[in-house]
């Protein structure tokens, strides 16, 4: 089995479910066991700050500009499990007290302290913050595949982090070389 971590699924235009349509999917983790992963276009109407001051953090040391960020941005719906958990991923080598990373640019943190830094200096640059996460059982996700209803492309930081929410599937659909109306439900198998 190839691993498909630090992999983006790209959801097919058949894919009519109504969480994961046109959804953009970051593999955080692939093995046998099966897979995690994180949609990154699916936004919430809460704003970070808003998570943040549900968990008493604040910060008077907080720049001012980043409180803007904090307030302009919302949270993404990564998934439909364990929505109560919360995940950021983030650039930077700032390593917090539960940061795994995933790639050269790319990190995810579920600790409370990179939250207390994401509006000071100490946070990462970049970052995105979800709550729950796409879960697979073994087997799973590698039947999806088979069933056309994922197209799978290495992560780009630039995806995640510099494309614009509403359209970062067509962007993903777009680094495979393929126009979007061009995509179908079905494709031969040989």
């Amino acid at each position: 089995m190839t691993s498909l971590a630090n992999q983006f699924l790209v959801a097919m235009p058949a894919l009519d479910d109504s969480y994961f349509s046109r959804s953009v999917i970051y593999i955080c983790e692939h093995d046998d066991e099966g897979a995690m992963g994180l949609v990154i276009n699916k936004s919430t109407d809460i704003a970070i700050n808003t998570v943040l001051l549900e968990m008493h953090i604040t910060d008077e040391d907080v720049d001012t500009e980043a409180t803007v960020e904090l307030d302009s941005n919302n949270v993404m719906s990564g998934g439909p499990v364990h929505t109560d958990r919360g995940f950021i991923l983030h650039n930077g080598h700032n390593e917090w007290s539960s940061s795994l990373k995933l790639d050269d640019q790319i990190n995810v943190t579920t600790s409370k302290d990179i939250l207390e830094n994401l509006a000071t200096d100490a946070g990462p640059e970049k970052y995105l913050m979800t709550l729950g996460y796409a879960g697979w059982t073994a087997g799973q996700l590698e039947q999806e595949l088979v069933d056309n209803t994922w197209l799978t492309i290495d992560a780009s930081p630039d995806l995640i982090f510099d494309t614009p929410i509403e359209d970062r599937w067509e962007a993903a659909v777009q680094k495979l070389g393929i126009n979007v109306e061009q995509l179908t439900a079905f494709s031969g198998h040989a």
